[in-house]
């Protein structure tokens, strides 16, 4: 077995950093899956003895998360409203043990493509804090997640927090993932939302993010700038099309074709708005997509030029689904 450092303080880690490659372990829930049947020969820095990198804390015009906060912290935290989608997400990660012990700063370092923290964290326009022995710099999350499994961290570096900048009392959120751990299967697509209406019932902010869709989760800006301006109380729901998720690059394997994902994906950023539209029942954070999961759509639709209806397979007898009129 490798070398196991547990520093009881930030300074400490960081000077351990300067002597050589280490891997960094908080929760492991990643860490520990990936080695099973094997002896562990890296060394290891285990940050889980760090005060500085623990708690959330109200900064003066943003919130701070330290590297070493669980997903069962976030999802008990007494968080404003904008940060909802945060916590439905938090409820997505896994089972409880994995809540219980894995990290969200975790969740971002391993970069994979359907980390279920990422799309919320980019809709909310978060930072990551890195700090070394001599320096700290700060990296939106959408410069610091370079691609697959890739990301903009030096061995001699460490994450210690995730700033997030205040929102407003309006601002109101969601998530949505299709491929929740209940129904055993890994992220499919999973969509956040982060809507502010304005003093004249308008849309004056809005954030679209979607993930497990490209090699890293993206935003939509082409369908933000459209809802910008809008009455809120229109049918939000009717404005996405096909087109505004061109810049999305999905893969088709096992658990989807790259057609299917971007027909999921836009009727996910449908359903969101229209959970966020006023007048809209909000008891249920996440639609039932059960049908959606059990099969790939057998009709053969391109979601790109054609939204009607799918014919799918439930338990061994066609059905019929569609997107929200």
């Amino acid at each position: 077995m490798g070398a196991y450092l547990r520093p009881n303080s930030l300074k400490d880690a960081l000077e351990a950093l300067d002597t050589g490659e280490l891997n960094v372990l908080a929760g492991g829930t990643d860490f520990f899956p990936a080695r099973v049947g094997r002896t562990i020969t890296e060394d290891v820095l285990d940050v889980t003895a760090i005060p500085e990198i623990q708690g959330i804390s109200d900064a003066k015009d943003y919130l701070r998360i330290g590297a070493g906060v669980t997903w069962n912290e976030i999802i008990q935290a007494d968080l404003p409203a904008y940060l909802k989608g945060l916590q439905l997400a938090g409820r997505e990660v896994g089972g409880r043990q994995i809540q219980n012990t894995g990290t969200i700063i975790g969740n971002i370092c391993n970069a994979s493509p359907a980390a279920d923290s990422v799309p919320v964290l980019l809709t909310l326009d978060a930072d990551i804090e890195i700090s070394s022995s001599v320096s700290q710099r700060i990296v939106p999350l959408g410069e610091f997640i370079t691609g697959n499994r890739r990301i903009d961290l030096s061995t001699n570096e460490l994450v210690t927090g995730l700033r997030i900048p205040k929102g407003t009392p309006r601002m109101s959120a969601t998530f949505i993932k299709l491929g929740a751990r209940r129904y055993l299967v890994i992220s499919i697509v999973m969509v956040s939302v982060v809507l502010e209406p304005m003093d004249d019932g308008t849309i004056g902010n809005a954030r679209i993010a979607v993930g497990a869709c490209s090699e890293v989760a993206q935003r939509i800006p082409e369908l933000e700038a459209v809802l910008v301006g809008l009455p809120i109380s229109e049918r939000l729901e009717d404005i996405p099309l096909p087109e505004h998720l061109e810049k999305l690059t999905p893969v088709d394997d096992v658990r989807g074709s790259a057609d299917y994902r971007l027909y999921a994906a836009l009727t996910c950023i449908r359903r969101a708005l229209k959970e966020l539209a006023p007048n809209t029942n909000t008891s249920s954070a996440t639609a039932d997509f059960t049908a959606f999961a059990l099969d790939e759509p057998k009709c053969g639709i391109n979601p790109r030029t054609e939204l009607n209806r799918l014919s799918i397979v439930v338990n061994g007898k066609s059905a019929k689904i569609s997107s929200p009129p």
